[in-house]
């Protein structure tokens, strides 16, 4: 089953990217911006599903230290660029929406360009610092990971030194960077909402609803099962409950995402069509 949801996640993806780069009519702030989120989220997968895979087969559930800590870091940078993302792309809807004829002077390309480097320079560093604090603490024995991947909150319930500033980065520095993308992501899709309500058109209405909902529906499985895990866990005792959290920002919503923002887009369906027409010409 998770063979197949990685499969999934991997050539919807790839197929995406694939097609915004083919099409000219896709070379748009929208789907830039969704092209790199294509991207990390195959990124995002790759880093824990495989390696999972290979335990399952293998029997043998180990990792070493290097690449568990390695593994971390790629893992809280694609996560952070995801909120990023789909800030930008929240953004982008909203100017579209609220302000469609200011479109083209607001999301010009150096603002597109300007958002994907600051979303890709605060992640690394995000990530960095996590990462730096979490090699200067200790660990006595060996230990089982209480998860299937070396996630953050799970290595520091095995350490045996204080963990407090680790903690207080987490709900600080950490808590800015979860609070501040949603808050744009939530914003955004308020006054679409508002301006949808006042559009006299029903079928506009419906239309931008069903775009909205499917939207915010990803955002609040990704964002719910985040503020579960890092926020809102317990630091000393294992649950389940943080295994079936990370299964779902780590493999469920990298899945949906291809369809819930671009395989139901008519944009990207005309695209694969051409695509697929040009290929049966050349047979």
């Amino acid at each position: 089953m998770f063979l197949a949801m990685y499969l999934t996640t991997v050539l919807g993806n790839l197929l995406i990217i694939l097609l915004i780069r083919l099409d000219p009519h896709l070379h748009t702030p929208m789907y830039f911006f969704l092209s790199h989120l294509a991207f990390s989220d195959i990124s995002l997968s790759s880093i824990t599903v495989p390696k999972m895979l290979m335990n399952i087969q293998a029997q043998h559930h180990s990792i070493s230290y290097k690449g568990c800590i390695s593994q971390m870091y790629f893992f809280i940078l694609f996560v952070c660029l995801d909120n990023f993302l789909l800030a930008a792309m929240a953004y982008d809807r909203y100017v579209a929406i609220c302000h469609p004829l200011h479109y083209i002077t607001v999301m010009r390309e150096e603002l597109c360009v300007c958002l994907v480097a600051g979303s890709w320079f605060f992640s690394c560093v995000h990530a960095l610092l996590h990462t730096l604090l979490l090699i200067q603490l200790s660990f006595c024995a060996s230990n089982t990971v209480p998860n299937f991947f070396c996630d953050l909150t799970a290595l520091l319930k095995l350490s045996c030194s204080d963990i407090s500033l680790n903690k207080l980065v987490i709900f600080t520095e950490g808590g800015l960077l979860f609070i501040l993308p949603l808050s744009s992501i939530m914003g955004s899709y308020i006054l679409i909402g508002r301006t949808a309500l006042k559009a006299p058109s029903t079928k506009r209405f419906i239309k931008t609803f069903s775009t909205c909902g499917s939207h915010l529906l990803v955002v609040s499985l990704y964002y719910g099962t985040l503020a579960g895990e890092y926020f809102f866990s317990s630091f000393q005792n294992s649950s389940d409950k943080d295994i079936v959290a990370s299964v779902i920002y780590t493999v469920v919503t990298p899945l949906l995402n291809p369809f819930i923002y671009s395989l139901r887009n008519s944009d990207i369906k005309q695209a694969l069509e051409i695509v697929v027409t040009k290929i049966n010409c050349f047979k």
